[in-house]
């Protein structure tokens, strides 16, 4: 088998980023390629095949991005480290990392696979930041970005991420867990699972849970903190909830071990950011709620606005009055509400299939190496 390096943040616990939980789920479905991962020192590999490499270190007290002396170890291992047959790397592009990249590659001369995790900042030069011989894009919406800042079609590939399927609960156990998180039976549930300082989602949320003003519902705000700049954006977000009168009805949960049980027993999941930076162009947590057969709000305009397309989510106008009026649509038609769950889990189950996707890149190995 030709063995394929994975490029990556460290694939390893705790499973609270999409792309390496991408990678952990691609090269885990792998069968005509043996994977080769990136870890941490000591830790066991996270799938039944191919073989990790200790690249990384003890893992730090620092946020989702690794060290500066951590990407120094990924070079150095990429520069003077085994050969391999195939390089697929795992990030959202920047000026440093792709230049590294794109160094090593011209040294070591072995094919490679680039996968934008996230969409570029607006105004950035895509084509400065893609390097690869085959570069793939997570959406449509990405692909076209890339076309227009003059990269070659012919280079280009779109594939989408995956998600491993969870089960669908039964509103018996989805009550169930209500009573264990202490959250009432008959209240509306609507869940932010977002992160706060990027993509404008919290705000609009919040906005349209005041907009939708019901004063038996409830907003579960289960936010990451990301970066530094997190504890600013709590704190303007929760100035407002008291401005508007919400303190007893928005819950802060923060970031939470349990973060699928919170889906599962929501009525709604909001994720309308105006803006893809800084997430996978389908949140992880999008694709997750739609196999929950959750209703999921996205935001026109952006990636996530295509999961609309096949039905599996509902698309609005980035503000909270839209947010609110898409909820009270729903609300009033009960049947239609759950067979937008159904499409979604299904819409999952066949285009964001881990084995489908890992199958879709193999045959991109395939072309690059032979």
């Amino acid at each position: 088998m030709a063995e394929v390096l994975f490029v990556s943040k460290p694939v390893a616990p705790p499973w609270n980023d999409s792309s390496k939980n991408l990678v952990r789920d691609i090269s885990g479905h792998l069968r005509r390629h043996s994977p080769v991962l990136m870890g941490r020192a000591g830790q066991p590999n996270p799938i039944e095949q191919g073989r990790l490499e200790p690249v990384y270190g003890a893992p730090s007290s620092g946020g989702f991005a690794p060290s500066a002396r951590e990407n120094l170890g990924v070079l150095r291992r990429l520069l003077l480290g085994r050969s391999v047959d195939l390089w697929h790397f795992f990030f959202a592009p920047n000026p440093k990392s792709s230049a590294a990249g794109r160094l090593a590659a011209a040294a070591r001369r072995v094919p490679s696979v680039q996968t934008v995790c996230s969409v570029p900042a607006e105004g950035v030069a895509v084509r400065k930041l893609l390097f690869a011989d085959a570069t793939v894009a997570l959406s449509r919406f990405a692909y076209e970005r890339f076309v227009e800042g003059g990269v070659s079609e012919h280079a280009l590939r779109v594939i989408p991420p995956s998600v491993p399927l969870l089960a669908q609960p039964t509103p018996q156990q989805r009550a169930q867990l209500r009573k264990e998180h202490a959250l009432p039976e008959a209240a509306a549930i609507w869940i932010y699972p977002g992160d706060l300082e990027f993509g404008g989602g919290a705000e609009i949320a919040l906005e349209g849970f005041a907009a939708w003003s019901r004063p038996d519902s409830i907003l579960l705000m289960a936010c990451r903190r990301k970066t530094k700049q997190a504890d600013e954006a709590l704190s303007r977000l929760r100035a407002k909830t008291r401005h508007w009168g919400l303190d007893a009805q928005v819950l802060w949960l923060g970031e939470t071990p349990k973060i699928h049980e919170l889906l599962a027993l929501s009525d709604f999941v909001v994720m309308v950011n105006p803006a893809a930076y800084a997430k996978m162009d389908y949140p992880l947590v999008a694709l997750e709620s739609m196999c929950l057969a959750r209703p999921v709000l996205v935001a026109r305009g952006t990636p996530s606005a295509e999961l609309a397309e096949g039905g599996g989510a509902v698309a609005v106008e980035t503000n909270g009055e839209a947010l609110a009026e898409a909820v009270e649509r729903l609300c009033g038609d009960r049947t239609a509400m759950d067979a937008l769950g159904r499409t979604a889990r299904a819409l999952v189950e066949s285009k964001f299939s881990p084995r489908a996707v890992a199958e879709a890149y193999e045959v991109l190995y395939e072309e690059l190496h032979g």
